[in-house]
């Protein structure tokens, strides 16, 4: 029987680990990842997140050992959640120089001076009513908010941050911040814009984990799910502000995006693998539906491939602890 065949084998270059290896375009390390930390303060033990199986708050007394143990697992950046037990209308606890976000600051530096320490700036955690700025009148107020913006930056910077990671979504963020840090002499502070923010579903895990209840919602900052081409607008605006890296988030919903972005931007891009993303994986996995480890690096992988140099993820620790991306 003679079949005609392409020359073109494609199955020649996967016939052995090696030679997959040899060729793969995409890989993920310890440099790509970043790992996000609770930390409340007054409290003794840690506190189980029961929506993240496997992640908890961490006691502030305890986050010292915590990093020196993170550090250990081969974790190179990590974005600090503070949970605050002093909170008010505005959050002001956060540009206090002796309040939550700075100690924790100083406290990372202090262990594991080697390791890049990145604060959330926002509000919610800090603030009341849980939204991410000032809320007056059913709403929020997105001038009020942003003097507050540059001063909990500012304090970050001042406790010892490596960088600042404003995550309000409130317009001209960045531009806030950037002149607050600058006008203090802080020049060299890089600013990691949340820039395509999107109001998703997939954040409530996280709003359990930050213990942040909300009054009302967050769609008139948070980006529609629904608009594309404004994310892309959004991360320009903050790229003309300053920003030096972009984030889109969630993760896998928003791929396309990141993509997209990547073909308009040469700043690093970042890209948030968020509680929900997180809670899909591990509650399949622990149902057995799902190989942990395999899905994590698939997942790791799609948002390095569709254009992420870096990717914030509750996997991170693991997946170094355990080389689930080196497979």
């Amino acid at each position: 029987m003679n079949i005609s065949f392409p020359s073109r084998r494609q199955r020649r270059l996967r016939q052995s680990p090696a030679m997959r290896s040899l060729v793969r375009e995409t890989s993920v390390c310890a440099n790509d990842l970043i790992y996000p930390i609770f930390v409340e303060e007054s409290i003794t033990d840690p506190v189980a997140i029961p929506f993240m199986p496997g992640i908890s708050r961490v006691p502030e007394k305890l986050l010292a050992n915590e990093l020196c143990e993170i550090a250990r697992d081969g974790v190179r950046a990590v974005m600090l959640f503070g949970i605050s037990h002093h909170k008010d209308p505005e959050g002001s606890d956060s540009w206090n120089q002796n309040g939550l976000m700075a100690r924790m600051v100083r406290i990372a530096k202090r262990e594991v001076p080697d390791l890049v320490v990145i604060t959330d700036n926002c509000f919610c955690e800090y603030t009341d009513h849980g939204h991410c700025g000032v809320h007056r009148g059913g709403k929020v107020d997105n001038d009020a908010t942003l003097s507050n913006l540059g001063r909990q930056a500012l304090i970050a910077v001042e406790a010892g941050a490596d960088m600042v990671a404003p995550s309000a979504m409130m317009d001209g963020q960045v531009a806030a911040i950037r002149q607050a840090l600058d006008k203090n002499g802080h020049h060299d502070a890089p600013v990691m814009a949340y820039s395509s923010k999107f109001a998703s579903a997939f954040y409530g895990p996280f709003r359990a984990a930050a213990n942040c209840d909300l009054v009302g919602n967050r769609l008139s900052y948070q980006m529609d799910p629904a608009n594309g081409r404004e994310a892309l607008l959004e991360s320009m605006l903050d790229e003309t502000e300053g920003a030096d890296l972009l984030m889109v988030k969630p993760g896998l919903p928003y791929l396309d995006v990141l993509t997209r972005l990547r073909d308009r931007t040469l700043l690093p891009l970042v890209c948030y693998q968020v509680g929900g993303e997180y809670a899909m994986i591990k509650f399949a996995a622990d149902a057995g539906a799902l190989d942990e480890a395999v899905t994590v690096y698939e997942s790791l992988l799609s948002m390095k491939r569709a254009g992420a140099d870096l990717i914030v993820s509750y996997y991170a620790r693991r997946a170094l602890r355990e080389n689930w991306i080196n497979p």
